[in-house]
């Protein structure tokens, strides 16, 4: 990070009637100044000299005034217009975002030398200037640096001796509309050296802007004497201060850009492991050690030669980066947006290679980038706490013996080693260290951290089969003592991804899409840790099934193993679920699993999808559901550890994906399933289920009041299906319901009830059937903004329709407030009576601005299986999700004759992922081949719209002709329509 950029002042001579400019000494000294040779061919960028020349003739053909004024300011914006121009020609032929940032400063840097001696020698000249009149410009911030991103605000300092003269007002006002008018945003200060030095000792924020103050023109003297006062009134002695207040700030900040480094949509510049970290680390050093170079922390013995390059390194690929964002959005943006990260992977040079798009290889760059950040930060703040620990003068010498934890000596409450051959004497200690911290729940010291990071070479083939390193890796990952900590500081200290390259593959691997919020090396930590709060029962309330069973797991270490390696294969070519068991019956041998729990831990990654599809996306009433899962599952055991593994998964994906409805969703099948496997369902037939659902519902009504007459009339109503797919509690539910409305003489009801259960409403509507009911209900709600999560069609005997929808609000909680309900009941009223055309009025309320989403495109599909179910058709429609999708997919149903009879509703970020159980209008499957063809075809037209459309896959290794290649077919046309039922994964929200 430079100290300056250009100083030196080519001779002049002055025309007679100017006032000269003292010239400011040329060349390095003291004070911060230096030559700017860091700019190549700079004069290519701006030539000052060229300018003052074009300035002076157009000031001997106007005098000053308003023309003259225009005619410089013209000649100012052409000169930064083709600078810029320069600037940005260079970082697309490759310069470097450091030397981008360094010439954009340049480039400032001579123009307001221009201006500067435009109005003071010119507008407004002072032959003989008193002390008082003296003034210097300074730049201030990142712009002091020497650093200015395309589109960034200049900070700049009008420095005083004294107080402010009318001259000097003069001369700043008349240069900062000269600024302004130039399109500048300038952040500015007048001061004299003293005001300066009062509130730099006041205000942390000024303080750091003077530390970064350097010289552009004018008086160099007085900025002189602000830096040797700086230096002696400021920076001496307040360095555990600054130090303290600095890292409290970066925690603040950290906090509030959402306190990891591997969220969606970073911001580069001031989020964790950005741009900011790394100015943090530069101040605390200029700070401490008045170095202007971070390579000057060598000799210092902060970094070594190494850790400087990779500083280097990351802060040339975050200014690249940033520069590339700036140009590309036309303004100062910071936030790697979805949209952006699309649009710059091609210019940051990616492209989609081995399975992974270039969106998702260069954000895993970029992650890898800001975890290096991180590690850098680690070992300069370990650096200077040796060198200033402020608590060593309080501590007695009897105190400050180093003690030993298990061989480690303990610093404070951190472990550290003895010696720096530890670790290359046995490498094993590497992972030793880590566990003893685990055990005795410390913390390890950076110091000790900074030689695992030298010696991370010797995490080889060789460790890879020492039993007691794997037996180590195995008590950490099963540990009762907070797993995922401990797993978190192995992958930040690179040993994880080293001691298990399968994982390390999926470091910093981003999935491109709205559902997955962490990469998956963090999703899998994150995942590891929830099963340790499921065990410790800290989710009882949230997931109290998986919270009872898990005790009941007959081998903690399977289950352990088999969430760690659940999405080992994520970012390779295939499914990531056969490829992951594949790992894992070649991993689970290396850490002493046996043939039995490997091939355990192998099912349950290659079903690790399997009973969340079934929960969220197949129809759990049906008895061939429930026997086709059990027939997957097979045993109890395999139940218990398949829906933990599924809780812990899902609860890692995010905040926010976790939901009521989901939880009921997968207990009502866990209760199914496991009643199916120890024989309960089995033995009773739909009969008896039947008989026994009527018999309840009398006993009941019987006690309400109801006759006999009545009784018998109700039960006469409903088909089998109807009896067999609900429980008692909704039985005597819709009896009200349906008596209420018969003696009311409506033609429609409409109840609505808050589902604590799911924490979901449901909306039940009770009114005549006719074809296209489902769908006019689906548009009424999408109008009115509920979500619909789910829903039962059941025709009764009499002719009426009694559907039931279960719907969210936008944020996934119940549809629950009055002023929303009313208008639900009156969007649904007025779609059935048809004055209501949803997409006319989802239309009307889309925003004119486009969303920054609309960059995830999803491929249409559809898949038809006619073995899923033994009395319809389950259709499953995969698409981007908008407003209006789920009533244009149910209108198309509508006008291809077939009857709705129940529905799963599900969205994973983006996707939409909606299944039916459809019949034809005899109320038998759909077999026709040509007619199931047609499905296919009306539906994959209802899902294609301009975010919804086929997507290109990426090309495959070695593919040369990839580019030339057509976009890829739908999905649906790869599978047997109609034959082969959807696989556990295949089509997953994973």
């Amino acid at each position: 990070m430079p100290a300056s950029l250009d100083i030196t002042v080519p001779g002049r001579a002055a025309k007679p009637g100017k006032t000269p400019q003292k010239a400011p000494d040329s060349g390095p000294e003291e004070g911060g100044f230096e030559d700017d040779l860091r700019v190549e061919n700079r004069r290519a960028i701006v030539s000052r000299r060229s300018l003052l020349a074009a300035i002076d003739e157009l000031a001997e053909r106007q005098a000053p005034g308003p023309a003259l004024r225009a005619a410089v300011l013209d000649l100012l914006k052409q000169a930064l217009k083709d600078g810029r121009a320069e600037v940005r020609r260079r970082l697309e032929a490759g310069a470097s975002g450091t030397a981008t940032v360094r010439a954009e400063s340049y480039l400032v840097d001579q123009v307001l030398r221009v201006i500067y001696d435009h109005v003071g020698q010119r507008l407004y000249p002072l032959a003989n200037p008193s002390t008082g009149e003296r003034l210097c410009l300074v730049a201030l911030g990142g712009y002091g640096r020497g650093e200015l991103a395309p589109h960034s605000d200049i900070d700049l300092l009008f420095l005083l001796p004294y107080k402010l003269t009318p001259r000097s007002e003069q001369v700043v006002e008349e240069m900062l509309y000269f600024l302004w008018d130039l399109g500048f945003k300038v952040g500015h200060a007048t001061r004299s050296v003293r005001e300066c030095l009062r509130l730099a000792k006041t205000d942390i924020t000024i303080c750091t802007a003077l530390l970064e103050a350097r010289w552009l023109w004018g008086d160099q003297d007085l900025f002189r004497e602000l830096r040797k006062r700086f230096a002696k009134e400021v920076q001496a002695g307040g360095g555990a201060k600054f130090i303290e207040a600095k890292l409290k700030e970066r925690s603040s900040r950290h906090r509030r850009f959402g306190g990891s480094r591997y969220t969606l949509e970073p911001n580069i510049k001031e989020g964790k492991g950005g741009l900011r970290d790394l100015h943090t680390l530069f101040w605390i050093a200029k700070y401490l050690y008045n170095v202007d170079d971070i390579a000057k922390l060598v000799e210092r013995k902060v970094f070594t030669a190494a850790e400087v390059r990779r500083f280097e390194k990351a802060q040339n690929y975050l200014w690249t980066l940033r520069c590339y964002m700036h140009y590309s959005s036309g303004r100062a943006e910071e936030r790697l947006t979805f949209d952006m990260q699309k649009q710059l992977a091609p210019l940051m040079g990616f492209t989609a290679h081995a399975g992974l798009m270039d969106v998702e290889r260069f954000m895993k760059r970029y992650f890898l980038v800001a975890k290096e950040v991180g590690d850098l930060t680690r070992i300069f703040c370990s650096a200077i706490e040796a060198e200033h620990d402020r608590r060593s003068r309080f501590r007695l010498p009897s105190l400050r013996r180093r003690r030993k934890v298990e061989g480690f000596a303990l610093e404070g409450d951190r472990l550290t080693v003895a010696s720096a051959e530890v670790f290359a004497e046995d490498p094993v200690e590497m992972l030793r260290i880590f566990r003893v911290a685990q055990k005795h729940d410390l913390d390890i010291h950076p110091d000790a951290l900074r030689l695992i990071t030298r010696n991370l070479k010797r995490v080889n083939k060789t460790l890879h089969g020492d039993a007691r390193a794997n037996e180590l890796f195995m008590e950490m990952l099963t540990s009762k003592h907070d797993p995922e900590i401990t797993l978190r500081r192995l992958n930040e200290a690179g040993v994880f991804g080293r001691f298990l390259p399968d994982f390390g593959r999926v470091v910093a691997q981003m999935q491109y899409n709205m559902y997955h919020h962490y990469t998956v090396d963090e999703h899998t930590i994150f995942a590891i840790g929830v099963l340790h709060a499921i065990e410790e029962g800290r989710l009882a309330t949230e997931a109290p099934i998986a919270s009872d069973v898990v005790h009941k797991v007959l081998s903690r270490r399977v289950l352990f193993m088999a969430v760690l390696l659940h999405d080992i294969a994520k970012g390779r070519q295939g499914d990531h679920s056969v490829l992951g068991a594949k790992v894992a019956e070649k991993v689970c041998p290396r850490f002493g699993f046996s043939e039995a729990e490997t091939e355990t831990v192998a099912w349950l990654v290659l079903h690790h999808l399997a009973m969340s599809d079934t929960a969220f996306k197949r129809d759990i009433n049906d008895p061939k559901t429930l026997q086709d899962f059990a027939d997957l599952v097979q045993s109890p055991e395999r139940l218990r550890l398949l829906l933990v593994l599924t809780v812990a998964d899902i609860r890692a994906v995010g905040p926010g994906v976790w939901t009521a409805w989901k939880a009921a969703l997968l207990r009502d099948l866990y209760w199914g399933t496991e009643a199916l496997l120890s024989g309960g369902l089995a033995a009773d037939s739909r009969d008896a289920r039947v008989k026994a659902a009527k018999f309840g519902l009398r006993e009941r009504l019987q006690q309400a009041g109801w006759n006999a007459k009545d009784i018998t009339a109700h039960l006469r109503r409903g088909y089998p299906a109807y009896w067999t797919g609900l429980d008692a509690d909704t039985h005597l539910r819709h009896a009200n319901l349906l008596r209420e409305a018969d003696q009311s003489g409506r033609p429609l009801t409409i109840d609505t009830r808050i589902d604590r259960y799911r924490e979901a409403t449901e909306v039940t509507v009770y009114t005549a059937d006719h074809p296209g009911l489902f769908s006019r209900i689906a548009g009424a709600m999408a109008v009115a903004g509920a979500s619909i999560t789910a829903a039962q069609i059941f025709t009764l005997r009499n002719g009426m329709a009694l559907d039931s929808f279960y719907v969210e609000d936008a944020t996934g909680g119940p549809f629950d407030q009055p002023g929303k309900l009313a208008r639900l009941s009156a969007a649904i009223e007025q779609s059935l009576a048809g004055r209501l055309k949803p997409l006319q009025e989802l239309e009307a309320q889309k925003s004119p601005i486009p969303s920054r989403l609309r960059v995830f495109k999803v491929s249409p599909r559809v898949l038809i299986d006619n073995k899923a179910s033994r009395n319809h058709t389950v259709v499953e429609v995969n698409g981007r999700d908008r407003p209006g999708l789920l009533y244009q997919v149910t209108l198309a149903l509508t006008r291809l004759n077939l009857i709705i009879k129940s529905a799963r509703i599900a969205t994973f970020g983006e996707r939409a992922v909606d299944v039916f159980y459809v019949q034809d209008a005899l109320g038998g499957k759909i077999e026709n081949k040509v007619k199931l063809r047609n499905i296919e075809k009306k539906l994959i037209a209802a899902l294609q719209d301009g975010d919804c459309s086929l997507v290109k896959k990426p090309a495959k290794v070695g593919d040369a002709k990839a580019k030339a290649k057509p976009a890829a077919k739908p999905a649906s046309r790869t599978a047997k329509i109609a034959a082969k039922p959807v696989k556990a994964g295949k089509e997953a929200r994973k």
